[in-house]
Order: C-alpha cells, then sequence, then structure tokens
C-alpha cells in the first residue's frame, strides 16, 4: 500500500505542475505569439479535476481533510470514539457510493468524448472512480485503526 501512495504522491506534484504550467502556456501563447492555444482550459480543467480526486486520498490518510477536530474534542473520550467510527463509516459509504456512480456513469458513456480535445470520456472520469476508490480504501484503514485501538484518535490537524 505505501507504493501506491508514494505514486499518488507524486502523480498530485505532476499535476499540480501541470495545472499551473498549462493556463502559462495559455497566456503566454497569447500575448507574447499572438496564437492562442487550442483546448487549454479543457486540459487546465481535466489537470484540475484528475489532482481534486486523486490527491484525497493521500490528503486524507495526512490528516488534511476537514475532521473538525476542535467541536470533538468536546466530547469525552468514548463517545469521541464512536463518533470517529460513524465518520469513518460514514465516509466509507459515501466514497463507496461515488465510485459506484462513477463506474456506472463511465459504463454508459463509453463512446461520448469531451467537446474540444475530444477526450474519451472513460479517461476523463477516470479520475473520479480511482480517486473515490483510493478514499474508500485509506477510510477503511483509518477505521480499522480506530477499532483497533479503542481509543479517539488524537488530533491530527495538518496546516501546510
Amino acid at each position: 500500500m505505501e507504493l501506491v501512495r508514494k505514486a499518488v504522491r507524486w502523480a498530485s506534484f505532476v499535476l499540480l505542475a501541470a495545472l499551473v504550467v498549462t493556463p502559462l502556456a495559455q497566456i503566454t501563447m497569447r500575448g507574447v505569439f499572438n496564437v492562442p492555444l487550442a483546448g487549454a482550459e479543457e486540459l487546465a480543467k481535466y489537470f484540475l479535476i484528475c489532482l481534486t480526486f486523486l490527491s484525497a486520498a493521500y490528503v486524507t490518510r495526512e490528516g488534511g481533510q476537514i475532521r473538525m477536530e476542535e467541536f470533538q474534542f468536546l466530547l469525552p473520550p468514548k463517545p469521541r470514539w464512536i463518533l470517529q467510527l460513524v465518520i469513518e463509516i460514514s465516509g466509507i459509504a459515501l466514497f463507496g457510493v461515488l465510485f459506484v456512480a462513477a463506474v456506472i456513469t463511465i459504463t454508459r458513456n463509453l463512446n461520448s468524448v469531451t467537446p474540444v480535445l475530444e477526450i474519451p470520456f472513460l479517461l476523463f472520469f477516470a479520475p473520479l472512480a480511482l480517486g473515490s476508490l483510493l478514499l474508500v480504501v485509506e477510510t477503511l484503514a483509518m477505521l480499522v485503526h480506530t477499532w483497533r485501538t479503542r481509543r479517539p484518535e488524537a488530533k491530527r490537524t495538518v496546516l501546510s
């Protein structure tokens, strides 16, 4: 699993760089050479979608998701532990539904493409399916960890 996490992290870095470079290239091509880069906006949207869904599992793993820990710490340990279990179970259910919905949408639109760049719909929706599957796995790992420790998770807010 660590190899997958490392691959997701590096893919996120590459996608972030592509998301920055694409509009920069569009501005340069249009401003300096007076030749607009066709499809740059659609490509930047695609990179944003990929970055958002693929990096979500890494962010969850590192404790960067909104967890409202300040409110959780107002509760005694046992109810806080139960609340954390409920949150993780709810997350698994939500991300599982998102994964199934993405797979169904992909299978129903296999012959469709995006308007400008004609990116196949499969490729366009793949980050949603893969990202939600990774979120299910990471949230399940968090659930197993919380269950095994039999105590609430300590505060993990990551600010960077």
